[in-house]
């Protein structure tokens, strides 16, 4: 699906569901990892992630565009269009939107790059970020943690 496909589509679910034009721009992000699309307050335009333009994907799409469709449209009218208010809440579950994305395995892992152990009960710590160890303890037993592995 190009750019041209993606903003009749736009458009299309925005009269059928909302009985409202769309008249902003619809991009691609190829970017994105973590969310479906984006809707922007200043220009009013609306970011779809470009993962989600496969085929095998439609379903998770139009809900991704209902979602945001959601946002300008109740942004236009001046009403709540944050994901907390009732209103956005109450219009998403009226057109079926999607009010999560979906994990497509887009998301980048974090590698544990440090493992504390304990020196009474042997409990093993894997960590991100290193742990002082003068003032952190094991939560078990209370006993003192130790190096074992340094990836860095």
């Amino acid at each position: 699906m190009n750019q041209e496909e993606l903003q009749k589509l736009v458009e299309e679910i925005s009269l059928k569901y909302f009985h409202a034009p769309f008249r902003h721009e619809v991009k691609i992000n190829n970017r994105m990892t973590t969310t479906g699309g984006r809707y922007f307050l200043n220009d009013h335009h609306i970011d779809i992630n470009g993962h989600f333009l496969d085929e095998k994907y439609r379903a998770d799409l139009i809900g991704i565009i209902k979602h945001e469709l959601t946002h300008y449209h109740l942004h236009l009218a001046g009403r709540g269009y944050q994901h907390r208010k009732c209103d956005f809440k109450n219009l998403l579950a009226y057109v079926g939107g999607s009010r999560y994305t979906p994990d497509i395995g887009l998301r980048r892992r974090q590698t544990r790059n440090y493992l504390y152990e304990c020196e009474n009960c042997h409990f093993q710590y894997p960590r991100v970020r290193r742990v002082n160890t003068r003032k952190y303890r094991c939560g078990r037993c209370g006993g003192r943690l130790e190096l074992i592995r340094k990836n860095k």
